[in-house]
């Protein structure tokens, strides 16, 4: 009989901890998604009926289009998209190609003080990138390439982390393999190709996701070193579009513009959400 009793109440105790969490959940998605309905909400409202509202309304019984049809007629925003779309393509592209091959060079490849290259390559990450920006400005300066896709795209096409992550899970792989493949005659670019790529899949997808977004979202560097509106790429455009298109009053426009700006990432996240979150799992395991 106590044992019941014990047992139906641990079974309480479970159910209210659940439900604790499951409220404390969705509380915390409310706080977390509601800039983002904010933002939405705003971009469907007129300018006129925006301005009226003395308290804020969560919501519109007159949403209009327009300010969408500006934010590509009123302002370039389609060409700041093209030039984000290069930008990104290009420069993940390139970033892809070299952490795939680095990592696989630290993580297989004999060579001497290896191991010491990649410490000394790691130490690399504790440097600021505020300091680094300084001396790529001057680079990219002093080879004229200001105003240009290379001076926007040279600086980013590497990452020691994504190395450090890529040759972490390149290193999973049993040594057997490699040896193995040596022994039929395999070169190292087509097992790296056909073996170590499609076992890594996921770790590369999630790489290369982080990759567009972190592109996508640059701002400090195409700010720098572009000061021609036909290079500016979507985040410091809408700065541009903030200053002289639509004005600092109309808040609905300037919605509409970033609604626009945030949906690829959005869409491009609930696409790949699985393989992100396995690839990073499948990062940080060992053994």
């Amino acid at each position: 009989m106590d044992y019941e009793k014990i047992e139906k109440a641990t079974e309480r105790r479970k159910k209210a901890v659940k439900s604790v969490t499951y409220v404390f959940l969705t509380l915390w998605a409310i706080v977390v998604l509601f800039p983002f309905y904010w933002m939405v909400l705003t971009s469907f409202k007129g300018y006129g009926a925006y301005n009226s509202e003395w308290v804020p309304k969560l919501y519109t019984l007159s949403p209009t289009l327009q300010n969408y049809k500006d934010a590509f007629t009123e302002v370039p925003l389609g060409d700041y998209f093209i030039n984000t779309v290069i930008f990104t393509l290009i420069t993940t592209a390139l970033m892809v190609v070299i952490t795939v091959l680095a990592a696989f060079a630290f993580s297989r490849l004999q060579f001497y003080g290896r191991d010491l290259v990649f410490t000394i390559f790691l130490t690399l990450m504790m440097i600021p990138g505020e300091l680094v920006v300084i001396t790529n400005f001057v680079t990219i300066t002093n080879l004229d390439l200001r105003n240009t896709f290379t001076g926007l795209i040279l600086p980013s096409v590497t990452s020691v982390f994504y190395i450090y992550l890529l040759k972490e899970n390149f290193a999973q792989i049993p040594n057997e393999l490699y040896y193995a493949a040596k022994v039929d005659g395999t070169s190292d670019l087509r097992y790296l190709l056909k073996v170590m790529v499609p076992i890594c899949k996921p770790t590369i997808v999630t790489v290369t996701v982080l990759k567009v977004i972190e592109c996508w979202n640059s701002y400090v560097w195409p700010r720098l070193i572009t000061d021609d509106a036909a290079y500016f790429l979507v985040s410091n455009g809408i700065q541009e579009i903030r200053e002289n298109g639509f004005g600092r009053d109309n808040i609905p426009a300037m919605m509409a513009s970033v609604v626009v700006i945030s949906l690829p990432l959005v869409v491009l996240f609930v696409i790949f959400r699985k393989k992100i979150m396995a690839g990073v799992s499948r990062g940080g395991m060992k053994g």
